[in-house]
């Protein structure tokens, strides 16, 4: 997987690439602690994510946590199978997602 960054100021987006799972979620986890100091504005921007698996949704419930103390995530372009993922996990009434 990779994960394109991109900062100003205190806006964050990260863009993983690929498949969001056990192998690769510690990935994620790393780029947000990273990246994470001065954040206020963290969004991740699902568009060329294929797949999201337990393992990552652990990880986007601990950034959502991190951010609720620090300021607001968002979860943008999510396509229609992870976004059936969150519905099912009820992740979709946790995070912000556009």
């Amino acid at each position: 997987m990779t994960i394109g960054k991109n900062r100003t100021g205190t806006a964050l987006t990260l863009t993983p690439e690929g498949r969001l799972d056990t192998v690769t979620a510690p990935e994620l986890e790393a780029a947000i602690a990273e990246n994470a100091e001065g954040v206020t504005e963290l969004t991740l921007d699902f568009a060329k994510l294929d797949y999201i698996s337990s393992a990552g949704l652990r990880v986007l419930l601990s950034a959502q946590k991190r951010m609720s103390a620090a300021g607001k995530m968002t979860v943008k372009n999510v396509n229609e199978t992870i976004a059936e993922i969150f519905e099912i996990t009820g992740f979709s009434d946790i995070l912000t997602v556009e």
